[in-house]
Order: structure tokens, then sequence, then C-alpha cells
């Protein structure tokens, strides 16, 4: 296991967390750390890949499905938050921890950083491993596209379903939401 590359991952997430901790100090809204999380997955995975001597057709399949992953999720949620208050999350946070825009480097940035680093783990695994590809990623690859319908198809529903208007007082129960409570998470669990 190449341990470096792991905290090399570490530094390039922990970069990405504090460029965009200066950016929401100017814009007093902390939204933007949502949109980076599966991006510094995406940057970790390309560091892990990068560190190796020997790349082979599983780590592409594996670091192209990453990137598919993360840049749908990531611009979904830009273009989600673009123009709205800050998250009633980051709301309660910033109330209970003056100063906050101190404080939110590690409460929000720095944890969701070293998050990502833990998490990303199974990736340096996968990235690392020297098994050719065989039967068992197809099916891997088949299990990831029923999650990526499910989650970007869930993510559409309940967009739309929220633009009809008022829906304070609906749950959505059409489409993918019809079969699990939340289609979108159930995806995440299936393509990772």
């Amino acid at each position: 296991m190449n341990w470096d590359s792991y905290f090399m991952g570490l530094g390039v997430m922990s970069a990405m967390a504090f460029t965009a901790w200066l950016c929401s100090l100017k814009q007093r809204n902390v939204n933007i750390v949502d949109s980076l999380w599966s991006l510094m997955f995406l940057a970790g995975g390309l560091v892990y890949l990068l560190a190796q001597t020997d790349v082979n057709n599983r780590d592409l399949l594996v670091i192209g499905l990453v990137t598919v992953w993360a840049l749908r999720l990531s611009v979904h949620l830009l273009v989600r938050n673009a123009g709205e208050d800050e998250d009633r999350r980051y709301q309660e946070i910033r109330a209970n921890n003056e100063p906050f825009w101190f404080k939110s480097l590690y409460v929000v940035f720095g944890l969701q950083a070293l998050l990502a680093w833990v998490i990303s783990i199974p990736l340096l695994v996968a990235l690392q491993g020297t098994e050719p590809a065989g039967w068992l990623d197809v099916i891997a690859v088949a299990l990831w596209l029923v999650g990526f319908i499910f989650e970007a198809g869930g993510d559409w529903q309940l967009q739309a379903f929220k633009k009809r208007g008022d829906t304070d007082n609906e749950v959505l129960d059409s489409g993918l939401w019809r079969y699990t409570r939340h289609p979108n998470y159930f995806g995440e669990f299936c393509m990772w």
C-alpha cells in the first residue's frame, strides 16, 4: 500500500478546503462546501492514481466512474444552491460557533476534508489493486449504473417536485421515490 500518496491526498483535500473556506468568507455563506465534497474524492483519487507506477484498465475504470459521480454531484449541488441563503444546518452551526468566520475553517471545511480523506481509503485500495479486470468488475459496473440512475434520477425528480411550488405538506411518493424513501442516497450507496 502506498501510504505516501494517501497523505498527499490529505494535503490536496486540505488545500481545497482552505481555498473554499477563503471563498466562503467573502460570500459569508459556507454552502460551497456541499459541492466541494465529491470533488475532494476525485482529487484524492487522482493523487492516488498519479502516484502509481503501473496504471491498469481497472484503475482507469474506477477513476472514470469517480469522475462522473463527482462532477455530476458537484454541479447538481452548485446549481441547487446558487443564489440561495446559507443552508439552515450551517446557519445553526454559525449561531453556536462565534467567531464563525474562523471556526468554520475547522468545524465545516477542515472536518469535510478529514472525513473525505478517511472515507477515501477504499478508493486508495481499489486504485492500488493489481488484479486484472474480470467478471466481478462487470457486476460492479452494473450496480454502479443502477446507483447512478437512482441518485441522478432521484435528485432530478426531487428538484422537479419542489419547482411545482407549495409542496411543504406533501411527500414525494412517485417515480423512484415510490420505491425508496431516498433514492438519491440509495443510489450513492450502490455506486460506492
